[in-house]
């Protein structure tokens, strides 16, 4: 990707610049990593088409997000509904032989190394007692769909965001450079180092979480703020107003500022008291994102390659829009204007 990228910079007009649309560039970056942790290189090209399929089957349901709801109409055998049920049936089909395939070879010691694709082995081995193959299925999709659209939506604002912000860009290229070197591959012992990074990260995920709301059911009876909310509710919890409230985060809850993350990492121990639910990008509790730690893992590997290798502002076509058809989203993407750090330095 980044290669493409630079090759892309050589070959522009002008001193080397290269305007990309971030928002759409990324999308490669948790396709081709999610595909070979979980497929490996045996099976890559079923991965590669179930992300294909499931970007076609988003858009459709982007755009019944977006539209009145009329009960029953997904039922309805319109040409839309039957595309839609044509994909999920493709899905499941190249999902189901991989389960297959999967639980077949998972104790075949000819099989323990294939070039990737162990830690779907180890997830399987860790749910099968308790799912049966269709649960399984089901979880695969939703571990596509979200592991792709999170990492993406945390890189693309994340590098607006830098952009925007070149004070933050440099002090965070300054800290990567003392940690990794200028040249050196970024290393999962060098990521808890990064602690200028893993701030912008958190402001990031914090101005822009890619779930805007959640939703859970009561279990029981329980009282919140004075108000009695009876056993079998639905509550909605508003993850971006909760974010942006000023009485949580002081009068510049709307500005970015990394820095107010400073004391999370202190060296002390001492954290800003802050209510643990103030800050909820991949929800809470029992039911908190299982895939977090990935995402944040890849994040801060992505963007300390591009911040050893470029400097980066916004391309003047940028139009500040953030919308959620699903997810909270640029709405006219997002173009950078990225140059190489050895023109930049010319």
């Amino acid at each position: 990707m980044l290669d493409g990228l630079a090759e892309r910079a050589r070959e522009a007009e002008a001193a080397g610049e290269a305007e990309v649309d971030v928002a759409a560039w990324f999308q490669r970056v948790p396709q081709e990593a999610i595909t070979f942790a979980t497929f490996g290189r045996r099976d890559y090209h079923d991965g590669s088409v179930v992300f294909r399929l499931q970007d076609e089957l988003a858009g459709y349901a982007a755009e019944a997000h977006s539209k009145v709801y009329i009960p029953g109409y997904r039922f309805l055998p319109t040409r839309r509904n039957r595309r839609v049920w044509q994909l999920d049936r493709e899905i499941r089909k190249h999902l189901a032989k991989f389960v297959t395939d999967l639980q077949s070879r998972k104790d075949d010691d000819d099989h323990v190394d294939d070039g990737g694709g162990g830690g779907m082995r180890e997830f399987m081995s860790f749910m099968a007692p308790a799912m049966t193959a269709p649960e399984i299925i089901e979880e695969s999709k939703n571990f596509f769909f979200a592991g792709k659209e999170t990492l993406t939506n945390l890189l693309t604002w994340t590098t607006v965001a830098l952009a925007m912000h070149p004070e933050w860009q440099e002090r965070a290229r300054r800290e990567v450079f003392a940690v990794c070197g200028h040249d050196d591959l970024p290393t999962k012992d060098h990521l808890p180092k990064l602690r200028t990074l893993a701030m912008i990260v958190n402001e990031t995920l914090r101005l822009y979480p890619p779930a805007v709301a959640m939703i859970r059911k009561a279990k029981k009876d329980v009282e919140l703020g004075g108000c009695v909310v009876p056993a079998g509710t639905e509550v909605m919890i508003p993850i971006l107003a909760v974010h942006h409230d000023a009485a949580v985060w002081g009068a510049d809850a709307a500005e970015f500022n990394p820095a107010r993350f400073a004391a999370d990492d202190a060296a002390d121990g001492h954290h800003r008291r802050r209510h643990p639910m103030a800050f909820i990008p991949f929800g809470g509790g029992a039911r908190v994102c299982i895939g977090q730690n990935m995402a944040l893992m890849e994040a801060k590997v992505v963007l300390a390659l591009v911040l050893q290798r470029f400097e980066f502002r916004l391309s003047p076509a940028y139009v500040h829009a953030p919308r959620v058809p699903m997810i909270l989203s640029p709405q006219y993407g997002a173009p950078v204007i990225f140059r190489p750090l050895t023109s930049a330095a010319s």
